[in-house]
């Protein structure tokens, strides 16, 4: 039984060209951007409404809630700015010319 060959190595595969890289880091970079400001809004929120029970198991899976919230946004903004990061540096590295050895 023989084994098919990788898709990249067919000739008729285009390749992702410097255009794909910067749209991408654009689009993550905005992402990122939008998720800092929902961050800081997040962290205004609950610095201004601290979550006040009678009950200490209450009062904990509140606490618990809301750390949750705060790092899931921060979570959020942190992938999202790496990435850009990321796609910006390949659409960088992607400008500059190839030597003859590294082609594959």
């Amino acid at each position: 039984m023989s084994t098919p060959e990788p898709t990249e190595s067919q000739p008729g595969t285009p390749r992702k060209g410097p255009l794909s890289f910067l749209s991408g880091a654009l689009t993550s970079g905005l992402l990122a951007w939008v998720c800092l400001g929902l961050s800081v809004r997040v962290v205004d929120w609950y610095s201004l409404h601290p979550p006040h029970y009678s009950k200490a198991f209450a009062q904990s899976i509140g606490t618990a809630m809301k750390t949750l919230v705060v790092g899931m946004s921060f979570l959020a903004t942190f992938t999202f700015a790496f990435v850009a990061l990321g796609l910006s540096l390949v659409f960088i590295r992607s400008l500059l010319p190839v030597e003859k050895g590294e082609a594959s």
